[in-house]
C-alpha cells in the first residue's frame, strides 16, 4: 500500500524532472486531454480485469 501511495504522490511530480524545453509538450493541450478521459476510464477497466481478486479480499 505505501509504494501506492507514493506512485500517486511522486508520478504527477515526474514531468518537473524533464528539460525546461520538454515541459510545453507534456503539458500541452493534447496529453491533458488524453490524460482527462484516461483518469475516468482507467479505474473501470483495472476493477473490471482486478474484480475476483477484489471481491476475495486479495486471496
Amino acid at each position: 500500500m505505501p509504494v501506492t501511495w507514493a506512485a500517486l504522490i511522486l508520478l504527477p511530480l515526474a514531468p518537473s524532472l524533464l528539460p525546461e524545453q520538454w515541459h510545453h509538450y507534456v503539458y500541452s493541450p493534447a496529453s491533458v486531454g488524453l490524460w482527462m478521459p484516461t483518469m475516468v476510464v482507467a479505474p473501470v477497466v483495472v476493477c473490471a480485469v482486478l474484480r475476483r481478486r477484489l471481491r476475495t479480499g486479495g486471496r
